[in-house]
């Protein structure tokens, strides 16, 4: 059976709200390819391309996608089977005003650099590796914007929540599930904002950003045993809360507060149990800290918690 490809050019979108138009309505348990264009929809070419600000309409996310019998309360489940680059170059850059170190005055705010795509070497060809200034960096597509519509507030999708958005985590990539609450009918999937290569924080505001191809399997979990305030992840060998909020200690505590409501329900715990295990076995980890919120996780080895619910 063909996936159904949703493209950038099909319909996309600057920010997550309660209203939401579907360009597509996928089956439960569909899977379908999506194809996105880099966050600054290609203007950056040249490393005499230099964003001077965050332009108003940035991280164009493709969708949304509805997906049938998904209703509020409900789960939906994204199951991420590839990310594959498609173009020849990404981007990593500076803006001023954006970024950890943006008032750093040994620093160029702008400044890009352009990350050439090394074919890989052998009969199977594909994409290897990134070019940094004669430094090779191995390709690890990332998703940087993921979400579904809002509970109520219309939200931009420079800004991670708890409908998702731009969470630029590193774990959102191939061979990770991606569990979101349903705020809305169809859910309103969208993504977007790639990256070819991108480290937990992403300090300087950017990745290696860059088009990619996305294939996925969306499943509606309807249980009312199961519920999600915030997107959770299942790596395969870890599963992770991610939260956002405007500092880094707000940002932990939420996502060691929905941890113990999962290791509570799944081991039987109390909370003060679930609290005392999630300090020996769980392990905080910054997805970034240059967004308008910053995002965090806390990740606790599938031995001790999967499945997820």
């Amino acid at each position: 059976m063909s996936r159904e490809t949703i493209t950038h050019r099909d319909g996309h979108v600057y920010e997550f709200g309660p209203e939401m138009d579907p360009v597509y309505e996928a089956a439960d348990g569909e899977s379908v390819t999506v194809e996105t264009v880099d966050s600054l929809n290609g203007e950056i070419q040249a490393p005499d391309d230099l964003l001077d600000a965050i332009p108003e309409e940035v991280n164009a996310a493709t969708g949304p996608i509805a997906v049938a019998g998904a209703s509020p309360g409900d789960v939906l489940a994204v199951e991420i089977e590839a990310v594959r680059v498609a173009e020849d170059r990404g981007r990593v850059l500076t803006a001023p005003g954006f970024g950890l170190l943006q008032d750093d005055p040994d620093i160029d705010h702008p400044a890009t650099r352009i990350t050439e795509v090394e074919a890989a070497s052998g009969s199977d060809g594909g994409a290897a590796a990134i070019d940094f200034e004669g430094i090779d960096v191995p390709i690890d597509p990332v998703i940087g914007t993921i979400g579904v519509a809002t509970d109520g507030e219309t939200i931009s999708t420079l800004t991670p929540d708890d409908h998702g958005g731009n969470l630029d985590t590193t774990d959102v990539t191939a061979g990770t599930t991606v569990y979101f609450p349903v705020f809305q009918e169809g859910a309103m999937l969208a993504l977007g904002d790639a990256k070819a290569a991108m480290a937990d924080g992403e300090m300087c505001g950017t990745g290696a950003e860059i088009a990619v191809e996305v294939d996925a399997t969306l499943s509606v979990i309807d249980d009312p045993d199961v519920a999600l305030d915030r997107p959770l992840l299942d790596t395969g060998d870890a599963v992770k809360t991610v939260a956002s909020a405007p500092t880094l200690e707000a940002a932990v505590e939420l996502a060691n507060g929905d941890m113990l409501d999962m290791l509570a329900h799944h081991h039987g715990f109390s909370r003060t149990e679930a609290y005392l295990f999630s300090s020996l076995v769980g392990g905080l980890e910054i997805s970034q800290v240059v967004d308008p919120q910053v995002t965090a996780r806390n990740a606790v080895p599938s031995e001790y918690l999967s499945p997820p619910f």
